[in-house]
This record gives C-alpha cells, structure tokens and sequence, in this order.
C-alpha cells in the first residue's frame, strides 16, 4: 500500500474594518493559484482600494504574480507571521473545523473547514481579525 498526503488550500482576505472577507479553496499554492485569488479579490473590490497583509512565502513575491491596480502588497517582515490579522481566522478554523474530529477523506475536511466558515459572518470576522496595530 502506498501512502502520501493530499491536500488542500484556503486563500483567505479579511477586512478588519467591516468582516468583508474573500475565501477561496484552491489545489495548491503557487503563483498561478494566488494569482486567482487576487482575480477573485479585485472582483469582489468592485474598484475600492485595499491593501493586502502577505507575509514572505515566494508566491507571494514572484515575479509572475499579477497584482491588480487596486490592491497594494503589504509584506510583513521575515519570521511575523502573528502581525497578520487573518492569522486569527487560521487559529480559529483550526480549532472549530478539525479539532477532536475523524474525517475519512480530504472532501471531508473540506467540507467541514467550508462549513466553519460560512459560520464566520462579517460582524464576528470584524471581531476576530480587528487588530488594535492598524488604524481603521
């Protein structure tokens, strides 16, 4: 029997200001992917500004990723990963989607972590991701 790991991957952005949030489940993470994800926030943007907490993983850096106009790159400095407000969601996923749990398949997983964040309305994404550090 061949063992491996399957895996999935969240794409998620927060506005600490009102809980509007984007989430997207992608297959990897690469600059193709996140170059979706920023697709998917600038649609979701409908041309208002934003700046995006990144922290230095290399897709987030590379030189084939597509930043659109409206979105500014805010990267955080080596080893700070905590300074970025959507961390939070990460911590709190983790403990309310998988904690204490026995799914037989990744499509289990997926559905339980999509079911805990449609839970995640904007009122309690404000509260979890507001940062007393960024001036709102």
């Amino acid at each position: 029997m061949k063992h491996g790991c399957k895996s999935f991957y969240v794409y998620s952005a927060v506005c600490p200001a009102t809980g509007e949030d984007v989430t997207v489940f992608l297959p990897w993470v690469n600059t193709d992917m996140m170059n979706i994800f920023l697709g998917r926030l600038k649609a979701k943007l409908s041309g208002r500004q934003c700046l995006l907490v990144l922290d230095r993983a290399g897709w987030h850096g590379s030189a084939g990723l597509r930043v659109p106009k409206n979105i500014e790159l805010v990267r955080l400095p080596s080893h700070s990963p905590e300074l970025n407000p959507v961390e939070r969601l990460w911590q709190w996923l983790k403990r309310h989607s998988l904690r204490n749990r026995h799914c037989r398949s990744l499509k289990d997983i997926e559905r339980a972590v999509e079911k805990c964040l449609k839970k995640a309305d904007a009122p309690f994404l404000k509260s979890l991701c507001r940062c007393s550090y960024l001036s709102l």
